[in-house]
């Protein structure tokens, strides 16, 4: 109907051309333009109201739709009635109005004394006429107008009605329909919105608060509850809660068997409903305390066929969820699923990375045990050989042979000491064995990848043509990657790229496995870049100067080595060699 703007209500209205009544072509235009000119239904009901009593010279109307809750008449606008009256809550068959929604055919009543099935609500009305508003074999509606003068209406004008009516119904649907777009249009937005303000959320607790406050502000909903599933304990607790009023929610877990979250959690499906208040909810725990509660949808958080929690929607009126709102809810459900599972995840990696921060330093204070026993051993070789050169004996008794035997013994126990250090701080070589250096590189890209996405970073791994294996011990191999890899992120602040590339290389009769790890960063400091892989030397303020030499000393055990290729405010370049396995 866009182009019916450009009409004056003179002009043909298209679609109407052949009424049989030409004089309606004026009112049909006005009503056929109200689906282009506005957006609430409620004022296009109002506008269509003033064109009736106005077309028909009538002194009362009123617009009533049939409630698809109540299946009742329910007024909507009204004029020339009594305040406060009109067909509220009127069944189906009462009244002119109500047997016109029953029949489904329009009525004329040119003298409303004589009429049986007229109800009286305005003591002056003497005739009435009504029609009602069809989709298609559906009544949504009925028109009906009064008039003071008995015989006010003729069947011309009953007919006429019908017209108007049916043309009424047609621009309602219309808006109606434009409604219900723009409220799944807002919606749908929301939902985006909610998606990615959700995957950014890596503490629980605040996870689960935005859930909550996400689906109550896209259900218009009461309120909104989260209640988390162990799974292990059958039980299920209520970890968020938003709703206007301020309630005591118990936190403690509560058995599976007396919650209304446990039909959805047994099924995995969505349950709803319709009034909590009835009695055989009263006996059930997870029911929050507020006496505004009726109609309830509960929607499982899935993961891998697991579930995780439960989201609940809660409406202050009896209410059917329709299909969009089961969509909407079990959408929301799914991302908050997803970011919950990210949430453990990267949790989990943070916990890693902890663990490996605290290897690193253990590994760190053995090696410099190591380094300080190496030597030590060289003067006490010295002074060991020195003391037995001196070939001294003292006499029976005489406490100076005492000494000596004392020196001798701590000189042996200082060299056991030193024996064990050393030991201590070599890897068993049982602990090496055959892998695949893909397999090492991307089971550590597992336990960084949440890290990387947090930071920006996109990494990219180009495995080789062909298997390589090498003889290692992966947890130090994964050592090295990690510290390489946080190493790169620091270097990009602002996000950036990681690449990795595994090749094979043959020097000199040695086969070789290299792996190269570039990075977008700033670049290593010129001054620095010479002694980069010496201990306590760092570019970063808050940097150890241990991570590199550590990686350093763990390729030299495995016979291979690191070096940096390359580097600029560019990036830098860092290649790790290995020998292949036989």
């Amino acid at each position: 109907m866009s182009n019916s703007a450009t009409l004056s209500p003179a002009d043909p209205v298209p679609g109407f051309r052949h009424s049989p009544f030409p004089d309606l072509l004026p009112a049909l235009y006005q009503l056929a333009s109200l689906a282009s000119r506005v957006e609430d239904p409620q004022a296009a009901l109002r506008e269509m109201l003033d064109l009736f009593v106005a077309t028909f010279h009538a002194d009362a109307g009123s617009i009533a739709l049939l409630s698809p809750d109540t299946s009742h008449l329910e007024t909507e606008v009204q004029t020339g009635l009594p305040a406060g009256q009109g067909y509220s809550d009127l069944k189906l068959g009462h009244g002119i109005t109500g047997w016109c929604v029953l029949n489904h055919r329009s009525l004329l009543a040119p003298n409303v004394a004589n009429e049986p099935r007229y109800i009286a609500v305005r003591p002056d009305a003497r005739c009435e006429m009504a029609a009602p508003m069809m989709d298609g074999d559906q009544v949504i509606g009925v028109i009906d107008l009064e008039s003071d003068v008995i015989g006010g209406f003729t069947s011309t004008d009953l007919a006429k009605l019908e017209t108007l009516a049916a043309e009424a119904a047609r621009v309602m649907q219309r808006l109606w329909t434009l409604l219900h777009l723009r409220g799944k249009a807002r919606q749908l937005e929301s939902l985006i919105t909610a998606g990615q303000s959700l995957v950014t959320k890596f503490e629980e607790q605040e996870l689960f608060d935005s859930l909550t406050r996400e689906a109550r502000h896209m259900m218009q909903a009461r309120a909104a509850g989260l209640y988390l599933y162990d799974a292990s304990n059958c039980t299920v607790k209520v970890v968020s809660y938003t709703s206007p009023r301020v309630l005591a929610i118990g936190t403690v877990p509560q058995p599976l068997s007396s919650c209304f979250t446990g039909v959805s959690i047994h099924t995995r499906r969505q349950v709803a409903f319709l009034d909590v208040k009835s009695p055989e909810f009263h006996d059930l725990t997870d029911i929050p305390p507020d006496p505004e509660l009726r109609s309830v949808l509960a929607s499982p958080l899935m993961f891998e066929g697991e579930v995780l929690a439960v989201l609940a929607v809660f409406t202050d009126r009896p209410h059917r969820f329709d299909n969009d709102e089961k969509r909407l809810c079990a959408a929301l459900a799914g991302l908050g699923a997803v970011a919950l599972q990210n949430a453990r995840l990267y949790a989990r990696v943070f916990q890693s990375e902890d663990v490996l921060r605290k290897n690193e330093r253990l590994t760190t204070l053995g090696l410099l045990a190591a380094e300080i026993a190496h030597e030590i051993r060289n003067p006490l070789t010295v002074l060991k050989l020195l003391h037995g050169g001196l070939d001294v004996d003292f006499p029976e008794g005489d406490p100076r042979r005492t000494d000596m035997r004392v020196i001798s013994e701590k000189l042996d126990q200082l060299e056991s000491i030193v024996t064990r250090v050393l030991g201590f701080a070599k890897a068993p070589s049982s602990l090496h064995s055959r892998w695949s250096l893909a397999d090492i590189v991307e089971d550590t890209l597992v336990l960084v990848r949440l890290k990387l996405a947090q930071s920006k970073v996109s990494l990219h791994f180009n495995r080789p043509a062909h298997p390589l294996f090498v003889e290692a011990h992966k947890g130090q191999i994964q050592q090295v990657l990690l510290n390489l890899l946080i190493n790169a992120t620091q270097a990009m602040p602002d996000g950036g790229t990681i690449n990795l590339t595994a090749t094979a290389e043959d020097r000199a009769g040695a086969h070789l496995a290299v792996l190269d790890i570039a990075d977008t960063g700033t670049g290593i400091p010129e001054n620095i870049r010479d002694r980069v892989f010496d201990s306590f030397l760092s570019g970063r303020p808050d940097g150890t100067g241990l991570g590199l030499a550590i990686a350093k000393r763990i390729l030299l055990s495995h016979h291979g080595d690191i070096t940096l290729l390359s580097t600029s405010s560019s990036g830098t370049t860092m290649r790790l060699i290995l020998p292949r396995a036989k």
